[in-house]
């Protein structure tokens, strides 16, 4: 062997290991048998927490090697923690994310794109809704699983004795929103101090406002954004209409006090579970919460009419989703466990089953073995099409809880009228979209 020969092959060896060591900045497959640390984030809720430690416990059966804490937060801790965790690179592993934050961290680089690998964004478009699955998308790009679909919209919670005591007749089956009106004036109960006890629609949350404000306009056939797609158009007839309904509800029809009832006080759940309101517009996830907490209780979950139309349209926040931190030193095995809790039709099933929440697969709505465990969400399911995401709305938390929310309350009240709760919303709405350019 000559030295020429000798010195091309050690050039090509060392390559070889240099090439090896730079690996083109991919990360490699952990062994088998290496013991792995997850970590996982959720909210403190117990139905989602009972349905996502089912499945950590399974996933850990199937992979000895790993190991998963799972840490949840409050509500408002866990919004914290991931504000100013993501941003620093000090998150866990997997975090089931609330809808509207996935685009709002991918854009800032703080989340990874899910690999072709594990599933393309073809692929989810046939899996899931379009309107949860939005959620999970930007700029073309797929960012998690999403693990169900958040609909305040379109059904509400009846309680059979309220109904019963009123001579209205149950299960409610009603044409249109008058008839919804005409049953809440007949179960509207006032104590010996004409103070309010029992609303007969409560409507006056925060997440109701806000979706009922965006779906009134939608189902009039309107959008809320301006051209650009950016800015809003939230002053126009059909947004000044649909608060003008919001108020007469309480104002002409005093189905209730918004004074009594409202996200501070007399929160609608609650309030429903004490028996303060016949009909509670609330989503069907509040359903596992309310069996655990209110194992006697007695309602049902049922179908509204449209509010502003003949035909059903509203927009969705998308809904929770499975997202990977870019800090992940085990992105492969991370994207396993996401893939494993958010794209299982079992392990989807049965969290949706758990958590009473309405599913984002499209193969899990149509399994009857869902309203086996979970009868409440049929209310949900024929609605499921007519949904779209909500879209950028730069910051949907200040949005639909500094703006929306308590300025349509301020004219529910008496405060306001609908054109200035109008051109309220919609000068504050698109002073935080320019402030944030």
């Amino acid at each position: 062997m000559n030295k020429k020969f000798l010195f091309v092959l050690s050039l090509l060896v060392m390559l070889s290991l240099m090439l090896s060591a730079c690996g083109g900045g991919a990360t490699s497959a952990p062994a088998a048998d290496e013991k792995i640390e997850l970590r996982v984030w959720g909210h403190q809720a117990p139905a989602f927490n009972a349905a996502d430690q089912a499945m950590l416990d399974e996933f850990m059966k199937q992979n000895p090697n790993v190991t998963i804490k799972y840490e949840t937060f409050p509500w408002d801790v866990f919004i914290q923690t991931i504000q100013t965790s993501l941003p620093a690179g000090n998150t866990a592993d997997v975090i089931l994310i609330p809808g509207g934050y996935t685009c709002r961290y991918a854009a800032g680089g703080q989340l990874l794109e899910v690999p072709a690998d594990v599933m393309t964004l073809d692929a989810a478009k046939e899996m899931f809704y379009a309107a949860p699955l939005g959620g999970q998308t930007c700029d073309g790009k797929m960012y998690g699983f999403p693990a169900e679909y958040n609909i305040e919209y379109g059904g509400a919670y009846v309680n059979p004795a309220l109904f019963e005591a009123a001579g209205v007749a149950y299960p409610p089956k009603w044409e249109n929103w008058d008839a919804v009106i005409a049953d809440a004036e007949k179960m509207t109960t006032l104590g010996s101090d004409n103070v309010m006890t029992v609303a007969g629609l409560h409507y006056t949350n925060s997440d109701q406002l806000f979706t009922y404000f965006l779906a009134g306009i939608l189902e009039q056939n309107a959008d809320y954004f301006a051209e650009d797609g950016k800015h809003f158009n939230f002053n126009s007839p059909e947004a000044v209409a649909t608060i003008q309904k919001l108020m007469d509800m309480a104002q002409t029809n005093k189905v209730v006090d918004p004074i009594i009832f409202n996200a501070d006080s007399e929160w609608v759940g609650e309030s429903f579970a004490q028996g303060h309101n016949g009909i509670g517009i609330l989503g069907s996830w509040y359903a596992g919460d309310a069996k655990l907490a209110y194992p006697d209780l007695k309602f049902d979950y049922v179908t509204l009419p449209p509010m502003m139309g003949s035909d059903y349209k509203f927009a969705s926040v998308g809904g929770w989703g499975y997202v990977v931190g870019k800090s992940t030193a085990h992105p492969e095995i991370a994207w396993k466990l996401a893939a494993f809790m958010g794209a299982d039709q079992a392990n989807v099933l049965a969290f949706n089953s758990t958590s009473g929440t309405v599913p984002a697969m499209k193969a899990v709505a149509a399994d009857p073995k869902l309203l086996e465990s979970a009868p409440f969400i049929a209310a949900t399911l024929p609605l499921l099409d007519f949904g779209q995401y909500q879209g950028n709305l730069t910051d949907p938390d200040q949005l639909a809880y500094e703006i929306v929310y308590p300025t349509i309350l301020d004219a529910i009240q008496g405060n306001l009228t609908a054109e200035e709760a109008a051109n309220s919303i919609h000068e504050a709405a698109n002073a935080m979209v320019d402030a944030a350019q």
